[in-house]
Formats: C-alpha cells, sequence, structure tokens
C-alpha cells in the first residue's frame, strides 16, 4: 500500500510502497482510510519537537486525524462490521489503567500513538483497536470529518471543559479561527450563551468566523496593545475565558491580558511560553488551563453535533501523493479550514 513515511527529521516526508498492516490481536481493527487530516502538529513532527516526548523509530508512517471504513477486525471485536464508516480516535488505548477507567483516554499509561509514536493514517489502510473507533452517522462521509479525530477534538474538550464558565452573559474570546479555531467557534455557539469575539490576522478566517457564530472580530495585525484595549471594551473589562488556538507569537500574553479578574485562559495551540508573575496571577484569581485531544466520549459527542449541522468541517482536499504541497501551503498560510489527504482509493 501507500504511506506517508518520514525517514529524517527536517526533510520532507515521501510516499512509499508498504505492507498493508493486519489484524493479530483479538482487539484490533484495520481501517481503509478514508481520509486523514494534516494540521501544525506534523510540521512539528517532522521539524522533530515531538522527538525526545514520542520518540519513535525512524522510517514510519505520519497521520493522527483519520477517518475511513472497517477493512477488518480482530476475533474479540463485537458491533464493528467490514465496511461500517468510522472516525479514528488519535491514541490506541488500553482500558486498564486508571485514566482509562475514569474516561481520560488521552492520559492512558499505555497508550500507543498512531502517526506520532508508531504507523498513523496517511496512507491506505491503518492498524488500531476496537476502543478508538466511532461509528459514523449514515449521513456522514469520511472524508468530511476526518480532521475532527484531533483538530475537532481537542477544540471541543477544551470548549467542554470550559462550559461551567460561561453561562448566558459571559464573554468567550477565540484567538485563531484557523483549522482548531473555526472549529471551536461552532462548538461554543453550539454548547453556550456566551458572547464570542474571534482575532485573528487572516481576513478570511474572520470573514469565516463571524459565518459560525463569532459576535465579534478583530484584525491581530493591528498594534497588540490596540487588539487588548478592544477586547476589553468589548468584553466590559475582559473575557470570562480566552481560548488561544495559537499558543505562540505573543498570542498567551494577549490572551493573559484580555482576561477579566478570575478569568481562565485556556491554551490549545503550543510553542511559546505563558509568562505570568505569580503575584498577579494570586490577585487575580486567574486560571491557567493546559488542553490535550480528548477523550473517545468527547469524540462521539462531537459526532453527534456534526450530524446535527452545528458543526461543519471547512477542509482543503489534497490526493495522498501530494503531501508536500498540502505542508507548503499550511506553512505559508494559505489554507483556510483544514487540509485533508485523499488516498486513491478513498
Amino acid at each position: 500500500m501507500k504511506a506517508v513515511r518520514l525517514h529524517r527529521y527536517g526533510v520532507p516526508p515521501q510516499l512509499d510502497d508498504i505492507d498493508k498492516p493486519t489484524v493479530s490481536s483479538p482487539l484490533d481493527v484495520v481501517v481503509q482510510i478514508g481520509a486523514a487530516g494534516l494540521c501544525r502538529t506534523d510540521l512539528h513532527v517532522i521539524e522533530g519537537q515531538w522527538k525526545t516526548i514520542q520518540n519513535p523509530a525512524l522510517p514510519y508512517t505520519l497521520g493522527h486525524e483519520n477517518a475511513g471504513w472497517i477493512a477488518d477486525v480482530g476475533s474479540a471485536v463485537t458491533g464493528l462490521m467490514p465496511g461500517d464508516p468510522v472516525i479514528v480516535h488519535p491514541l490506541v488505548t488500553c482500558g486498564l489503567c486508571a485514566a482509562c477507567r475514569a474516561g481520560d483516554d488521552s492520559h492512558c499509561a499505555n497508550a500507543t500513538f498512531p502517526g506520532l509514536n508508531t504507523d498513523g493514517g496517511m496512507a491506505d489502510y491503518l492498524l488500531t483497536n476496537a476502543r478508538a473507533v466511532v461509528k459514523l452517522d449514515p449521513n456522514l462521509r469520511p472524508a468530511d470529518v476526518a480532521a475532527l479525530a484531533d483538530a475537532g477534538l481537542t477544540a471541543y474538550h477544551a470548549v467542554r471543559k470550559a462550559v461551567p464558565l460561561l453561562p448566558p452573559g459571559s464573554h468567550a474570546v477565540v484567538i485563531g479561527a484557523g483549522g482548531l479555531g473555526h472549529i471551536g467557534i461552532q462548538v461554543l455557539a453550539a454548547l453556550t450563551a456566551a458572547t464570542i469575539t474571534v482575532v485573528d490576522r487572516s481576513a478570511d478566517a474572520l470573514e469565516l468566523a463571524r459565518t459560525i457564530g463569532a459576535h465579534h472580530t478583530i484584525n491581530a495585525a493591528e498594534d497588540a496593545a490596540v487588539v487588548v484595549d478592544r477586547l476589553r471594551d468589548i468584553t466590559g473589562g475582559g473575557a470570562h475565558v480566552v481560548f488561544d488556538y495559537v499558543g505562540e507569537h505573543g498570542t498567551p500574553g494577549q490572551g493573559l491580558a484580555a482576561l477579566r479578574n478570575r478569568g481562565s485562559y485556556f491554551t490549545i495551540g503550543y510553542g511559546g511560553n505563558v509568562d505570568l508573575p505569580t503575584i498577579e496571577l494570586i490577585s487575580r484569581e486567574i486560571n491557567v488551563v493546559g488542553n490535550l485531544v480528548g477523550s473517545y466520549n468527547d469524540l462521539a459527542e462531537l459526532m453527534t453535533l456534526t450530524a446535527q449541522g452545528k458543526v461543519t468541517l471547512h477542509t482543503n482536499a489534497y490526493p495522498l501523493d501530494a503531501v508536500n504541497d498540502a505542508i507548503h501551503d499550511l506553512e505559508s498560510g494559505k489554507l483556510v479550514g483544514r487540509a485533508i489527504l485523499i488516498p486513491a482509493a478513498g
């Protein structure tokens, strides 16, 4: 089968011919890939930022946002049949550790992470397990939802955690309306009655934000201090929650400055630093909250919202062999929404 493989850090991946994965244990599931998402984490993987954290053996197949159809299942798998459309949770989890038993799949003590530390789904087929797959509503196509498997799941997980902090009359600020942010805006609109203000440098991204739930938009190309002043004015003194889907290039400082006392800064994007004097943290009772992927239940709930038409993924499709074109477009900021890679048989 064809697969997008990383051979060396700092070098673009290449399309290789490798063996198709097969079922070898009772709970294994092989998925024929209908689409695989491309996101900034893939860029960071290629750069080597995840090397010391995940330490995969090179070469291996990229791709941690995957959807498709069941191709084969192990002897203990029930409720899944070949041909069933599914979306795949990013992690392959054990189900037995304390985190899994608490429903906190993303912190499984024994997880593997296809696309980061083992073969992922930028290929014709992916090996995962029965705990990772969510069957899709019949009106959803794998290509329409694949990037929700990580980008959507992470955005949903953050908003879902913040719902108790956003009663009617509250203000939420979203920094970054790109691949993750445009999903987070829709989830905010679906789950809360908060007033939503979106900050982004792209006029196209801001226009999209206005069509999917944003009440106010601000162009981040303005002076940073001016942006903060405008945010504090719109929110009546500061946001109750700031969702930072960028997490670098100064956005953490901007997001913290836009909070009201007792506000919460949720960081979803990464790459920068949070720099906050402890006396300010204490005197203003600010909360700084990290967000990592999400649980199986989060993904199932997100698929329900998607089937109901409350969340729509905006995508740009590329054939699998055009992966480096997609990477270039993502790096250069040409994409609005998400890039997905479609195998020839997808």
